[in-house]
């Protein structure tokens, strides 16, 4: 991240110098600096509500429900791990909060995870198939409520703020299909070497382990289709549909914690609180990178870039706006935000590039932040194939973005 702000800074610098427009770049950086911390103050009550309301979700069970639901697709994923080991717990708990976006709690089961996977590696240092499978899962994004976004684009004067739900939830699941296929294929590459044998135990609890009936899918299933059913409403609805997203989301969070015998006031102002003190972390972040936009901008030099590339990815649906933010998307996840609040400010968040960047934004992760943490909590330093299917996956995040945008929201 260094790199990259610096970077954005000397090539304003230099364009600066070329076109003749020090006034203009270091007026824009002031009037970014500012505008990023009102963008970030804004936000404060919009990630409030939300982390409020996962907060009766995780109260009430939701994350447990939706451990139960995805436990028999993991236990098909990851035939190298005991049904029964912690790994596979902790595995489950980090892919649920990841889908319900409760990051926070995500976070130390994915370390937990890696832990108990490292107690089945034969080969301490190298990266296991499953080690690579699970951190391809977590690179792909595989996120249900873009709750974030969503609050920055109503921020941003949004007609229907919801309307990429339905356009993440079908960019994410390509993302992470992409990143499941290329971690297993990849894996069978004598390049990459072979995976670390399980040991003689590991081998005779996956024996004993009780083998998953088809019925026990049918759960999953069925959630599945409730998404698919929501995509296609959409898209045969249009925003009559759309409309009903959040205030249906609102109510049905909240009623679940009811059903559940949550404290819904109380617990929601808990889980408000958290959010407000989040929203204020990220004012930095947000600073460093709207300031190194807005000069870039002022410079001329993003002009000349977006020109360049835009004749080759302009036919592909990709205007070449929104390249930096599928470039630094895989870098640095509160850059990736920075770009995007920048993109939905100067094009408007329901414009098509307002549209993508959002979407976009939302199917995929900083894949080498999650792979550096993630290796580096159990020190392996031979990763194998995992920054490539890492990389799959983001590829076909943005793939899919502009796919799920094109179709469902039309424009590009």
């Amino acid at each position: 991240m260094n790199v990259i702000f610096y970077g954005l800074v000397a090539v304003a610098t230099l364009f600066a110098v070329i076109n003749g427009t020090p006034a203009e770049v270091g007026d824009a950086a002031l009037k970014s600096a500012k505008a990023s911390v009102e963008l970030a103050i804004g936000l404060v009550g919009y990630i409030a509500l939300f982390l409020g309301l996962m907060e009766v979700v995780k109260e009430g069970g939701g994350l447990q429900m939706m451990a139960r639901i995805i436990r028999p697709l993991m236990v098909r994923l990851f035939p190298d791990v005991p049904p029964d080991h912690p790994a596979m717990g902790a595995m489950i708990m980090n892919i649920a909060a990841n889908a319900l976006g409760l990051g926070n709690a995500a976070t130390p089961f994915g370390l937990k995870a890696m832990q108990e996977l490292d107690q089945l590696n034969t080969r301490k240092g190298t990266a296991t198939n499953a080690m690579v499978l699970f951190l391809a899962i977590n690179t792909s994004g595989l996120a249900l409520l873009p709750t974030g976004i969503i609050g920055l684009r109503d921020q941003l004067g949004s007609a229907d703020a919801a309307v990429i739900f339905p356009t993440t939830l079908m960019a994410t699941a390509m993302s992470t299909v992409a990143g499941v296929l290329a971690a297993k294929l990849l894996g069978r590459l004598p390049v990459f070497g072979e995976s670390p044998p399980p040991s003689e135990e590991s081998r005779r609890a996956i024996a004993r382990g009780a083998p998953t009936s088809p019925v026990e899918l049918l759960p999953l299933l069925g959630f599945l289709g409730l998404l698919v059913a929501l995509v296609v409403a959409v898209y045969r609805g249009g925003p009559s549909a759309s409309a009903w997203i959040m205030p249906g989301l609102v109510f049905g969070m909240l009623s679940f914690g009811v059903a559940r015998g949550v404290k819904v006031y109380e617990v929601f102002v808990r889980g408000a609180r958290e959010g407000f003190n989040l929203a204020l972390l990220i004012i930095p972040y947000l600073v460093a990178i709207l300031s190194a936009m807005g000069m870039l901008r002022a410079s001329g030099g993003l002009e000349w870039i977006t020109g360049l590339l835009g004749t080759v990815t302009e036919p592909l649906g990709l205007p070449a706006e929104v390249l930096p933010l599928a470039l630094l998307r895989p870098l640095s996840g509160s850059g990736a935000f920075g770009i995007t609040a920048d993109l939905l400010k100067t094009f408007g968040p329901d414009s098509y590039i307002g549209n993508l960047a959002s979407t976009m934004n939302g199917s995929t992760e900083t894949t080498f932040y999650v792979l550096a943490v993630y290796f580096g909590s159990v020190g392996v330093s031979r990763i194998r194939h995992a920054v490539l299917a890492g990389l799959a996956a983001d590829l076909m995040g943005v793939i899919g973005s502009v796919l799920a945008v094109r179709l469902l929201l039309g424009g590009g």
